[in-house]
């Protein structure tokens, strides 16, 4: 039976810490070869360029990534009825945004923990607010839910809050844009 990482991530057994050279991920493992190739070859220079900032979620006692997530700014295009959903009557015609842009649980961790990856989403919110807070806004989290390794990841966003943007709605796409209003 698998444990409720709820729980589990509240103790002191897990930290979730930037990505540095000195971080052990070179054994992480998820079902999906494209992500295990961003972190170990991608991501830290990504970081290093200022184009992604990518966070481990580390478990003490091993050492072990769990799960990984980078994040980027973005910006949003909504339609009329998106904007009127959301109550923002402004001529901008893109919204302020923090992205998600990899989101990866080791498939070991997978196994042993539920709910590891809407613990990584719940933590992308604390970023956008701190940005909201003291630097720049950020009224969406949005992230290009890959469709093409896993039809049910729909399921798990919008489970976690997050609705399709019908204004980057394309039937041909490998992802589908998601957003998730972080102030409602």
């Amino acid at each position: 039976m698998r444990k409720n990482f709820a729980e589990i991530g509240r103790s002191n057994e897990f930290k979730l810490e930037a990505l540095t050279s000195q971080n052990p991920h070179s054994s992480f493992n998820c079902a999906v070869t494209e992500y295990n190739d961003y972190l170990l070859n991608d991501a830290l220079r990504s970081q290093n360029d200022h184009i992604a900032l990518t966070w481990l979620l580390t478990e003490r006692s091993s050492g072990k990534a769990a799960a990984y997530m980078s994040l980027i700014m973005d910006a949003i295009k909504l339609s009329f009825t998106e904007k009127e959903l959301h109550k923002l009557d402004y001529p901008f015609k893109t919204i302020p945004a923090m992205k998600i842009a990899k989101l990866a649980v080791d498939s070991g961790f997978s196994e042993k923990y539920k709910g590891i990856g809407t613990f990584m989403l719940d933590s992308a919110e604390r970023p956008a607010w701190a940005c909201n807070a003291t630097y720049c806004a950020a009224r969406f989290l949005t992230v290009d839910a890959d469709i093409e390794h896993d039809e049910g990841v729909l399921a798990f966003y919008r489970k976690n809050g997050f609705v399709q943007n019908a204004e980057l709605f394309n039937k041909k796409r490998k992802t589908i844009s998601m957003r998730k209003d972080i102030w409602v």
